[in-house]
């Protein structure tokens, strides 16, 4: 099968490779010469142009979007839309919101354009064991992609599906991205507990490494927890300093308007915008307050 591709970040050129490996034919475009010259080496077809994408896919067409959420997204959906006909399908799998895949699929049906959401999960480690595909969209056009979805996931018949209608897909995987947070922050909790008992001595590489194993909280992540660790037993190059990509935010955000507990999900949420953080003013003001009604000790400023 072939595929117009539009993003050759890492992730995008990853998943290039993967399904070039598993004998489809890629048409590439990015508007970064660079990334477009390493996405030809690979064996891709380049195009210098959206225009130019669409003229080398025969019909019915299937374009894939790789590009960041928001209005690079619908500037490239609204792009596409000019360019393909009835019958042709366009991807996003990027972190979109699920209500803007929603009005974007309803944009593309008033053309006859098929439009199917799909979350994608396994960020730089998916060339090599497949990535998770969470995909919303109209069946038959889901079905005719079957093939792209199947050599994307770990496993034919595993590690993706179709989960529902248009938006369906990004909603799921925004769901997901939320679990993560609320996953990473355990552990990061748990190993600095760990790391402030400093009277034992704890390796923390070979308490992850026990974990791995037979553990319950044993999982990928921890496995990418142990990889750092043994790059960086310290992450003495890491400033602790933590970005959010807007989909936990949506999480919480969804939440709350459900009337939905997800106080760990939220609180993960809240935890990475105080890392950021240099002189955060909440605490400066609790610190005040503690010296205004029982006089305790301030540090000041040095």
């Amino acid at each position: 099968m072939e595929i117009g591709l539009i993003g050759l970040g890492k992730m995008g050129a990853n998943m290039t490779e993967r399904l070039l490996k598993g004998g489809h034919r890629v048409v590439a475009y990015d508007e970064n010469a660079q990334a477009l010259k390493a996405g030809e080496s690979l064996g891709a077809v380049g195009a210098d142009s959206l225009q130019a994408l669409a003229g080398k896919l025969g019909k019915p067409r299937a374009v894939w979007c790789m590009v960041p959420a928001g209005d690079p997204t619908e500037q490239t959906v609204n792009a596409l839309l000019e360019l393909l006909a009835p019958g042709d399908i366009i991807v996003d799998g990027g972190n979109s919101n699920y209500c803007d895949s929603i009005r974007r699929a309803e944009a593309a049906k008033a053309k006859g354009v098929h439009f199917v959401d799909a979350g994608t999960s396994g960020g730089v480690w998916g060339l090599k064991e497949g990535y998770s595909l969470m995909v919303g969209g109209q069946p038959e056009a889901v079905e005719r992609l079957r093939p792209i979805f199947e050599t994307l996931a770990p496993a034919p018949d595993r590690g993706w599906a179709r989960v529902g209608p248009s938006g369906a897909g990004h909603f799921v995987k925004m769901v997901h991205n939320g679990i993560e947070y609320g996953l990473m922050e355990a552990y990061a909790e748990g190993l600095q507990i760990l790391k402030a008992k400093a009277e034992f001595g704890l390796d923390l590489r070979q308490v992850v490494e026990v974990w791995r194993y037979g553990s319950v909280v044993r999982s990928w992540l921890l496995d990418l927890v142990a990889h750092a660790l043994a790059q960086d037993p310290e992450l003495s190059k890491i400033k602790p300093w933590v970005e959010d990509s807007g989909e936990g935010r949506w999480a919480v955000l969804e939440a709350v308007s459900g009337a939905v507990p997800a106080p760990v999900i939220a609180l993960a949420l809240m935890r990475r915008f105080r890392s950021r953080e240099t002189e955060p003013f909440a605490e400066k003001l609790l610190a005040a307050m503690r010296h205004e009604f029982g006089g305790h000790a301030v540090k000041p400023e040095e």
